[in-house]
Protein backbone atom coordinates (compact mmCIF):
# COMPACT_ATOMS: atom_id res chain seq x y z
CA UNK A 1 0.00 0.00 0.00
CA UNK A 2 2.85 1.77 0.55
CA UNK A 3 4.36 1.81 -2.39
CA UNK A 4 0.75 2.66 -4.28
CA UNK A 5 0.14 5.83 -2.16
CA UNK A 6 3.90 6.56 -3.08
CA UNK A 7 3.00 6.07 -7.12
CA UNK A 8 0.42 8.10 -6.92
CA UNK A 9 1.62 11.05 -5.41
CA UNK A 10 4.95 10.82 -7.91
CA UNK A 11 2.34 10.89 -10.88
CA UNK A 12 0.16 13.61 -9.67
CA UNK A 13 2.86 16.15 -8.76
CA UNK A 14 4.47 15.09 -12.15
CA UNK A 15 1.16 15.88 -13.69
CA UNK A 16 0.38 19.41 -12.48
CA UNK A 17 3.73 20.47 -12.91
CA UNK A 18 3.38 19.90 -16.55
CA UNK A 19 0.18 21.40 -16.62
CA UNK A 20 0.26 24.69 -18.79
CA UNK A 21 -3.43 26.11 -19.09
CA UNK A 22 -6.56 26.34 -16.83
CA UNK A 23 -7.98 23.03 -18.96
CA UNK A 24 -5.09 20.97 -18.26
CA UNK A 25 -5.47 21.67 -14.88
CA UNK A 26 -8.77 21.18 -14.40
CA UNK A 27 -8.31 17.98 -16.34
CA UNK A 28 -5.78 17.52 -13.20
CA UNK A 29 -8.21 18.08 -10.92
CA UNK A 30 -10.90 15.39 -12.42
CA UNK A 31 -8.63 12.55 -12.61
CA UNK A 32 -6.71 12.49 -9.42
CA UNK A 33 -9.67 14.74 -7.24
CA UNK A 34 -13.45 14.51 -8.97
CA UNK A 35 -16.23 12.01 -7.16
CA UNK A 36 -14.76 9.25 -10.10
CA UNK A 37 -11.01 9.71 -9.51
CA UNK A 38 -7.94 8.57 -7.97
CA UNK A 39 -8.15 9.61 -4.50
CA UNK A 40 -11.79 8.24 -4.52
CA UNK A 41 -10.98 4.89 -5.97
CA UNK A 42 -8.35 4.91 -2.63
CA UNK A 43 -10.70 6.39 0.00
CA UNK A 44 -12.95 3.71 -1.45
CA UNK A 45 -10.24 0.77 -1.12
CA UNK A 46 -9.32 1.91 2.79
CA UNK A 47 -12.83 0.95 3.77
CA UNK A 48 -12.18 -2.38 3.28
CA UNK A 49 -8.62 -2.59 5.01
CA UNK A 50 -8.65 -4.08 8.75
CA UNK A 51 -8.73 -1.73 11.59
CA UNK A 52 -5.36 -1.91 12.16
CA UNK A 53 -4.35 -1.01 8.58
CA UNK A 54 -7.28 2.04 8.84
CA UNK A 55 -4.97 3.39 11.69
CA UNK A 56 -2.06 3.48 9.56
CA UNK A 57 -2.90 4.24 6.14
CA UNK A 58 -5.80 6.18 7.38
CA UNK A 59 -4.29 9.43 7.86
CA UNK A 60 -1.37 9.20 4.83
CA UNK A 61 -4.72 9.18 2.19
CA UNK A 62 -6.14 12.22 4.36
CA UNK A 63 -2.82 14.51 4.02
CA UNK A 64 -2.04 13.16 0.53
CA UNK A 65 -5.75 14.39 -0.12
CA UNK A 66 -4.97 17.75 1.38
CA UNK A 67 -1.68 17.98 -0.75
CA UNK A 68 -3.31 17.58 -3.75
CA UNK A 69 -6.04 20.61 -3.05
CA UNK A 70 -3.28 22.39 -1.84
CA UNK A 71 -0.80 22.21 -4.80
CA UNK A 72 -4.19 22.30 -6.92
CA UNK A 73 -4.85 25.82 -5.81
CA UNK A 74 -1.45 27.15 -5.48
CA UNK A 75 -0.99 26.21 -9.66
CA UNK A 76 -4.35 27.77 -9.99
CA UNK A 77 -3.49 30.90 -8.61
CA UNK A 78 0.03 31.09 -11.22
CA UNK A 79 -1.66 30.51 -13.81
CA UNK A 80 -4.40 33.51 -13.48
CA UNK A 81 -1.90 35.57 -12.59
CA UNK A 82 0.25 34.62 -15.94
CA UNK A 83 -3.08 35.32 -17.88
CA UNK A 84 -3.48 38.75 -15.87
CA UNK A 85 0.18 39.70 -17.08
CA UNK A 86 -0.39 38.85 -20.75
CA UNK A 87 -3.91 40.81 -21.06
CA UNK A 88 -2.14 43.71 -19.41
CA UNK A 89 1.15 42.85 -21.78
CA UNK A 90 -1.56 43.03 -24.91
CA UNK A 91 -3.11 45.86 -23.11
CA UNK A 92 -0.32 48.30 -22.85
CA UNK A 93 0.06 48.02 -26.78
CA UNK A 94 -3.07 49.72 -27.43
CA UNK A 95 -2.76 53.55 -27.05
CA UNK A 96 -6.66 54.51 -25.46
CA UNK A 97 -6.12 58.33 -26.52
CA UNK A 98 -5.59 57.50 -30.08
CA UNK A 99 -8.21 58.79 -32.03
CA UNK A 100 -10.50 56.46 -34.24
CA UNK A 101 -9.79 56.34 -37.79
CA UNK A 102 -12.11 58.54 -39.79
CA UNK A 103 -15.57 56.79 -41.07
CA UNK A 104 -17.07 57.49 -44.58
CA UNK A 105 -20.55 58.64 -44.14
CA UNK A 106 -22.89 59.42 -46.73
CA UNK A 107 -24.83 62.59 -47.30
CA UNK A 108 -27.94 63.76 -48.91
CA UNK A 109 -27.53 64.96 -52.70
CA UNK A 110 -27.78 68.82 -53.37
CA UNK A 111 -31.40 68.37 -55.27
CA UNK A 112 -32.52 66.54 -51.94
CA UNK A 113 -30.83 69.44 -49.53
CA UNK A 114 -32.38 72.56 -51.67
CA UNK A 115 -35.70 70.47 -52.50
CA UNK A 116 -36.66 69.81 -48.70
CA UNK A 117 -35.65 73.50 -48.37
CA UNK A 118 -37.74 74.75 -50.52
CA UNK A 119 -40.52 73.03 -49.63
CA UNK A 120 -40.62 73.75 -46.18
CA UNK A 121 -40.11 77.48 -47.64
CA UNK A 122 -43.40 77.18 -49.17
CA UNK A 123 -45.13 75.17 -46.68
CA UNK A 124 -44.86 77.81 -44.00
CA UNK A 125 -46.49 80.26 -46.78
CA UNK A 126 -49.65 77.79 -46.72
CA UNK A 127 -48.80 76.04 -49.96
CA UNK A 128 -49.22 72.19 -49.91
CA UNK A 129 -46.46 69.51 -52.14
CA UNK A 130 -47.93 67.94 -55.44
CA UNK A 131 -46.83 65.03 -57.44
CA UNK A 132 -47.27 63.55 -60.20
CA UNK A 133 -46.14 60.63 -63.04
CA UNK A 134 -43.48 61.04 -65.43
CA UNK A 135 -44.71 59.55 -67.85
CA UNK A 136 -47.44 61.86 -69.20
CA UNK A 137 -50.05 61.98 -72.14
CA UNK A 138 -50.28 64.77 -74.97
CA UNK A 139 -53.20 66.00 -72.94
CA UNK A 140 -51.93 66.66 -69.44
CA UNK A 141 -48.17 68.26 -71.11
CA UNK A 142 -49.40 69.86 -73.95
CA UNK A 143 -53.42 70.02 -74.74
CA UNK A 144 -54.34 71.26 -71.31
CA UNK A 145 -51.76 74.00 -70.93
CA UNK A 146 -52.68 75.92 -74.12
CA UNK A 147 -50.01 74.95 -76.40
CA UNK A 148 -51.21 73.91 -80.03
CA UNK A 149 -50.66 71.51 -82.23
CA UNK A 150 -48.15 72.60 -84.26
CA UNK A 151 -45.75 74.37 -81.35
CA UNK A 152 -41.95 73.23 -82.01
CA UNK A 153 -42.13 71.54 -78.62
CA UNK A 154 -44.57 68.94 -79.33
CA UNK A 155 -41.61 67.34 -82.08
CA UNK A 156 -39.24 64.94 -81.33
CA UNK A 157 -36.51 66.75 -81.57
CA UNK A 158 -37.53 68.18 -78.92
CA UNK A 159 -39.92 66.07 -76.66
CA UNK A 160 -39.09 62.39 -75.81
CA UNK A 161 -41.92 60.78 -77.17
CA UNK A 162 -42.79 56.75 -77.00
CA UNK A 163 -43.20 54.16 -80.14
CA UNK A 164 -46.59 55.20 -79.95
CA UNK A 165 -46.40 58.61 -80.27
CA UNK A 166 -49.41 58.95 -77.55
CA UNK A 167 -47.37 59.04 -74.85
CA UNK A 168 -44.36 60.72 -73.59
CA UNK A 169 -41.42 61.84 -70.74
CA UNK A 170 -42.94 64.84 -69.51
CA UNK A 171 -40.83 68.28 -70.52
CA UNK A 172 -41.94 70.07 -67.28
CA UNK A 173 -43.77 69.25 -63.69
CA UNK A 174 -46.71 71.90 -65.90
CA UNK A 175 -48.54 68.87 -66.12
CA UNK A 176 -48.92 68.20 -62.31
CA UNK A 177 -50.61 71.17 -62.08
CA UNK A 178 -53.22 70.26 -64.47
CA UNK A 179 -54.07 66.92 -62.40
CA UNK A 180 -54.53 68.82 -59.63
CA UNK A 181 -56.80 71.29 -60.99
CA UNK A 182 -59.23 68.67 -62.96
CA UNK A 183 -58.99 66.69 -59.29
CA UNK A 184 -59.64 69.53 -56.71
CA UNK A 185 -61.99 72.61 -56.53
CA UNK A 186 -60.13 76.20 -55.71
CA UNK A 187 -58.34 77.62 -53.87
CA UNK A 188 -55.57 75.66 -54.54
CA UNK A 189 -52.01 76.13 -53.67
CA UNK A 190 -49.61 73.68 -54.57
CA UNK A 191 -45.69 73.35 -55.52
CA UNK A 192 -44.38 70.46 -57.09
CA UNK A 193 -40.98 69.70 -57.61
CA UNK A 194 -39.63 67.23 -59.49
CA UNK A 195 -37.53 65.88 -62.42
CA UNK A 196 -38.30 66.54 -66.13
CA UNK A 197 -36.68 65.29 -69.73
CA UNK A 198 -36.15 66.91 -72.83
CA UNK A 199 -34.54 65.92 -76.07
CA UNK A 200 -31.36 68.22 -76.22
CA UNK A 201 -27.40 68.00 -76.06
CA UNK A 202 -25.50 68.14 -72.98
CA UNK A 203 -23.09 70.60 -72.02
CA UNK A 204 -22.09 72.72 -68.80
CA UNK A 205 -25.40 74.36 -68.82
CA UNK A 206 -28.02 71.87 -70.17
CA UNK A 207 -28.78 68.57 -69.56
CA UNK A 208 -31.57 66.52 -71.14
CA UNK A 209 -32.78 65.60 -67.74
CA UNK A 210 -33.01 68.81 -64.89
CA UNK A 211 -35.32 69.20 -62.15
CA UNK A 212 -38.16 71.82 -61.68
CA UNK A 213 -40.09 73.09 -59.01
CA UNK A 214 -43.43 75.01 -60.00
CA UNK A 215 -46.18 76.65 -58.07
CA UNK A 216 -49.81 77.09 -58.67
CA UNK A 217 -51.90 79.35 -56.74
CA UNK A 218 -55.69 79.33 -57.62
CA UNK A 219 -58.31 81.54 -55.77
CA UNK A 220 -60.95 84.30 -56.74
CA UNK A 221 -59.55 87.87 -57.73
CA UNK A 222 -55.84 86.48 -57.67
CA UNK A 223 -53.32 89.49 -59.54
CA UNK A 224 -49.93 90.30 -60.33
CA UNK A 225 -49.12 92.11 -57.12
CA UNK A 226 -49.89 88.39 -55.50
CA UNK A 227 -47.42 86.45 -57.60
CA UNK A 228 -44.55 88.88 -57.20
CA UNK A 229 -45.37 88.90 -53.30
CA UNK A 230 -44.97 84.91 -53.22
CA UNK A 231 -41.78 84.88 -55.54
CA UNK A 232 -39.71 87.92 -53.43
CA UNK A 233 -40.79 86.55 -50.33
CA UNK A 234 -39.51 83.00 -51.79
CA UNK A 235 -36.41 84.08 -53.24
CA UNK A 236 -35.29 85.95 -49.94
CA UNK A 237 -35.75 82.82 -48.06
CA UNK A 238 -33.91 80.54 -49.81
CA UNK A 239 -30.68 82.88 -50.30
CA UNK A 240 -31.20 84.53 -46.77
CA UNK A 241 -31.39 87.97 -48.03
CA UNK A 242 -33.52 90.86 -49.08
CA UNK A 243 -33.24 90.86 -53.30
CA UNK A 244 -34.71 93.07 -55.85
CA UNK A 245 -36.57 91.74 -58.80
CA UNK A 246 -36.58 93.20 -62.22
CA UNK A 247 -39.85 92.05 -63.92
CA UNK A 248 -39.76 91.76 -68.05
CA UNK A 249 -42.48 90.64 -70.39
CA UNK A 250 -42.64 86.94 -71.42
CA UNK A 251 -44.51 84.71 -73.75
CA UNK A 252 -45.60 81.65 -72.60
CA UNK A 253 -48.97 79.62 -73.73
CA UNK A 254 -50.27 78.98 -70.21
CA UNK A 255 -49.90 82.12 -68.95
CA UNK A 256 -51.60 85.95 -69.88
CA UNK A 257 -49.82 88.34 -68.79
CA UNK A 258 -46.33 86.25 -69.51
CA UNK A 259 -43.37 87.54 -67.11
CA UNK A 260 -39.63 86.94 -66.78
CA UNK A 261 -38.39 87.00 -63.34
CA UNK A 262 -35.04 88.27 -62.58
CA UNK A 263 -33.40 89.00 -59.32
CA UNK A 264 -30.46 90.87 -57.96
CA UNK A 265 -27.55 88.57 -57.70
CA UNK A 266 -27.27 87.59 -53.56
CA UNK A 267 -23.45 87.31 -54.67
CA UNK A 268 -22.23 90.62 -55.56
CA UNK A 269 -23.29 94.13 -56.30
CA UNK A 270 -20.84 95.17 -58.89
CA UNK A 271 -21.30 91.83 -61.02
CA UNK A 272 -19.23 88.62 -60.72
CA UNK A 273 -18.97 85.66 -62.97
CA UNK A 274 -22.45 83.90 -61.92
CA UNK A 275 -24.28 87.24 -63.15
CA UNK A 276 -21.99 87.47 -65.53
CA UNK A 277 -21.29 90.96 -64.94
CA UNK A 278 -24.98 92.03 -65.04
CA UNK A 279 -25.67 92.32 -61.65
CA UNK A 280 -29.25 90.32 -62.44
CA UNK A 281 -30.06 86.51 -62.70
CA UNK A 282 -33.00 85.17 -64.72
CA UNK A 283 -34.44 82.28 -62.36
CA UNK A 284 -37.87 81.66 -63.29
CA UNK A 285 -41.22 82.62 -66.11
CA UNK A 286 -44.17 83.03 -64.50
CA UNK A 287 -47.37 84.60 -65.20
CA UNK A 288 -51.32 84.73 -64.33
CA UNK A 289 -53.19 81.60 -65.72
CA UNK A 290 -54.19 81.39 -69.05
CA UNK A 291 -57.89 81.48 -68.83
CA UNK A 292 -58.03 78.57 -71.62
CA UNK A 293 -56.14 76.61 -69.01
CA UNK A 294 -58.50 77.05 -66.65
CA UNK A 295 -61.40 75.96 -68.77
CA UNK A 296 -59.72 72.93 -69.84
CA UNK A 297 -59.05 71.82 -66.05
CA UNK A 298 -62.76 72.13 -65.34
CA UNK A 299 -62.61 75.87 -63.80
CA UNK A 300 -64.57 78.32 -64.66
CA UNK A 301 -62.10 81.82 -65.58
CA UNK A 302 -65.14 84.10 -64.85
CA UNK A 303 -65.15 83.57 -61.23
CA UNK A 304 -61.68 82.40 -60.46
CA UNK A 305 -58.22 83.25 -61.50
CA UNK A 306 -54.76 82.00 -60.20
CA UNK A 307 -50.69 82.56 -60.94
CA UNK A 308 -48.31 79.74 -62.10
CA UNK A 309 -44.89 80.06 -61.59
CA UNK A 310 -41.70 78.30 -62.41
CA UNK A 311 -37.83 77.69 -62.25
CA UNK A 312 -35.16 75.12 -62.40
CA UNK A 313 -34.31 73.25 -59.50
CA UNK A 314 -31.21 72.91 -61.10
CA UNK A 315 -30.07 76.14 -61.63
CA UNK A 316 -31.11 76.88 -57.91
CA UNK A 317 -28.40 74.35 -56.51
CA UNK A 318 -26.39 75.74 -59.00
CA UNK A 319 -26.52 79.15 -57.73
CA UNK A 320 -27.01 78.42 -53.85
CA UNK A 321 -23.83 76.04 -53.78
CA UNK A 322 -21.99 77.70 -56.24
CA UNK A 323 -21.82 74.91 -58.83
CA UNK A 324 -19.95 75.17 -62.60
CA UNK A 325 -20.88 72.14 -63.99
CA UNK A 326 -24.83 70.77 -64.49
CA UNK A 327 -23.37 67.39 -65.45
CA UNK A 328 -21.75 67.03 -61.97
CA UNK A 329 -25.28 67.07 -59.97
CA UNK A 330 -25.55 63.57 -62.09
CA UNK A 331 -22.21 62.30 -62.03
CA UNK A 332 -22.44 60.15 -58.57
CA UNK A 333 -18.77 61.18 -58.14
CA UNK A 334 -18.13 60.86 -54.60
CA UNK A 335 -15.51 63.85 -54.50
CA UNK A 336 -18.29 65.74 -55.45
CA UNK A 337 -20.81 64.89 -53.27
CA UNK A 338 -18.28 64.90 -50.50
CA UNK A 339 -18.42 68.98 -50.36
CA UNK A 340 -22.55 68.61 -48.83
Amino acid sequence: MHNKIEAIQTKFRNDINSVVTQQDLESVRITYLGRQGILTDLMTELKSMSADDKRVFGPICNQLKVEFQDLYLATQTVLYEKEAALLAKKSALFDVSISKPGQLSGSLHPYTYITQEIQDIFISMGFSIADGPELETDFHNFGALNIPSDHPARSESDTFWLPDLQRLLRTHTSTVQVRTMKNNTPPIAIVCPGRALRNEATDASHDFMFMQIEGLFIDKDVSVANLLAVIKEFLDKLFGKSLKLRVRPGFFPFVEPGLEVDAECPFCTTGCSTCKGTRWIELMGAGLVHPNVLQECGIDPTIYSGFAFGSGLTRLAMLKYHITDIRLLHSGKIEFLEQF
